[in-house]
């Protein structure tokens, strides 16, 4: 071959490499600027409000149950948690209630319930666009997320609580106080933005510096600044919250969530919950409805020793990943942030992949923590969420393929939706299982470093 075609294969592969890029550029200019974005939260959040109302029935169940605990609380005096035991946390009367001020029917109660969600979305967004060069790409693929995942969350109280874990995980790279605070009140909403919480004070340095202190002097300073940073501001919103509570007459029940579950079966999407699932394909008996809390789980004795044998290996394995965060910022102090990302994305995959519940809007839980990760990852760090990203979307689609376009089939033990729903736990179970991984050779390289030098 001639130098002239080398030459000319050169200059071809150059301006195929310029195009390529030139089209990354004008794709960029096209969806960077905020009116861009704007745009794409309206078109998004009104195909999801269409979906949810389209599936009426499926979408706000949970909010007409809502909407009544308001109306007992105003109309009778009788206020969930303050006068009877219920199922979500203190602070879930707040987003619970707003909707029912100064209306009277359930109709206003649910577009209220919408808007109020559609507000705390975008509040959301906006910081995730600010937060940092890659904020309006992670802010584009939330809304992908968003979009593919459907309706579900907009039914359910995962529509408050996952924008207030996207802010918490924005505002832990600069003000940490303010994000254990925002966290911790999600919390006591529904549990889990406590991940959040577990993977910054896992990863703070102020604990790290605590451990490695050799003078009584740093230890103080350090577990100062660990108290006022971290402990404090979680632990004054949750005695706020409980304070409340138990001003208005709630006495032992401000605490009677974490009960609540103790009695439950393995609920038919959980993750625990495949397997037999999957035996319904050899003609297994099916799911049962619980008419206590209108939900279907696998019957049986096995099934309720899993879910009671569950109850004990969720707290071991998200305080196992609160130890593997710790071990990883302490040693890889370069890359304290990117620990605290991952972490709190692993943590949030281990409150699903263990938990006995296990409904299709937990899928909303993950999705701020991998668009924190896009927006703020390091560059080193930034491939470590391709994974996560592109696996993400993939369950919440088949997320939405089980809720609501085909639960009743699922249900039924049709083969198609048993695979699907099959399918979709495996990757979460994959997912997980990467996530630890990747904290694992952070801790493992570190120490591996360490001992050459």
């Amino acid at each position: 071959m001639s130098e002239i075609n080398i030459l000319d294969e050169v200059a071809d592969d150059a301006a195929l490499s310029f195009d390529t890029r030139g089209l990354i550029d004008n794709l960029e200019r096209l969806l960077r600027p905020w009116w861009s974005i704007a745009i794409g939260f309206v078109v998004t959040h009104a195909w999801i409000v269409w979906r949810a109302f389209h599936y009426r029935p499926e979408i706000f169940g949970d909010v007409t149950l809502y909407e009544w605990w308001a109306r007992i609380g105003f109309d009778h005096g009788r206020w969930p948690v303050l006068d009877f035991d219920w199922v979500y946390p203190a602070g879930a009367l707040l987003p619970i209630t707003l909707p029912a001020l100064g209306n009277d029917t359930q109709d206003a109660y649910q577009a209220r319930w919408v808007v109020m969600l559609c507000v705390l979305s975008a509040l959301a967004l906006w910081r995730l666009v600010v937060a940092s060069e890659r904020g309006w790409l992670a802010a584009w693929w939330y809304l992908a997320f968003l979009a593919v995942l459907g309706p579900i969350w907009m039914g359910r109280l995962e529509g408050v609580i996952a924008p207030i874990a996207l802010i918490a995980l924005v505002e832990a790279r600069r003000r940490p106080a303010l994000a254990v605070a925002i966290a911790t009140f999600g919390a006591w909403i529904k549990i889990a933005p406590g991940a959040v919480v577990l993977a910054l004070a896992a990863s703070a340095s102020w604990l790290r510096d605590f451990c490695q202190s050799k003078s009584t002097a740093d230890r103080e300073r350090s577990l100062g600044a660990l108290t006022m940073r971290v402990l404090f501001p979680g632990v004054a919103v949750s005695v706020a919250v409980v304070g409340l509570a138990v001003l208005g007459g709630a006495g032992g029940r401000a605490l009677s969530v974490f009960g609540e579950q103790q009695g439950r079966s393995l609920q038919a999407e959980s993750v625990a919950a495949t397997s037999f699932s999957l035996a319904r394909l050899g003609e297994s008996p099916g799911f049962e409805f619980n008419t206590e809390i209108f939900t279907f789980e696998v019957p049986g004795g096995v099934a309720g020793a899993v879910a009671s044998a569950l109850d004990t290996v969720l707290i071991l394995a998200v305080l196992g990943l609160g130890v593997m965060i710790f071990l990883a910022a302490r040693r890889r102090p370069d890359l304290t942030m990117d620990v605290f990302l991952l972490g709190a994305y692993a943590i949030t995959l281990a409150l699903i992949v263990f938990n006995k519940v296990g409904s299709p809007q937990f899928i909303a839980w993950i999705g701020p923590t991998v668009a924190a990760g896009i927006a703020l990852a390091s560059p080193t760090a930034r491939r470590l969420w391709h994974v996560p990203a592109a696996g993400l979307l993939g369950i919440a689609l088949l997320t939405h393929l089980i809720y609501p376009i085909a639960y009743g089939e699922f249900i039924g033990g049709e083969a198609r939706m048993i695979w699907v729903a099959a399918v979709r736990n495996i990757l979460l179970v994959a997912l997980l299982g990467i996530a630890v991984w990747r904290l694992e050779q952070i801790t493992v390289n570190a120490h591996n470093a360490n001992k050459n030098h």
